[in-house]
């Protein structure tokens, strides 16, 4: 499972705890989360997030 990171506001979404307040279960990988996703905290879209690495 991977992270990853809002460029705009540093919010982490883990693949393994999802965003269930948002429609999104846990375990849902990064690249199956709809496209209408958007950052809990400040709205960026999924295009805004970069891979967590290490």
């Amino acid at each position: 499972m991977r992270r990853y990171q809002c460029r705009f506001c540093s919010h982490i979404y883990d693949e393994r705890e999802g965003d269930p307040d948002n429609g999104v279960p846990p375990g849902t990988r990064f690249e199956d989360i709809p496209d209408s996703w958007c950052c809990p905290e400040c709205g960026a879209t999924k295009d805004d997030y970069d891979l967590i690495e290490g």
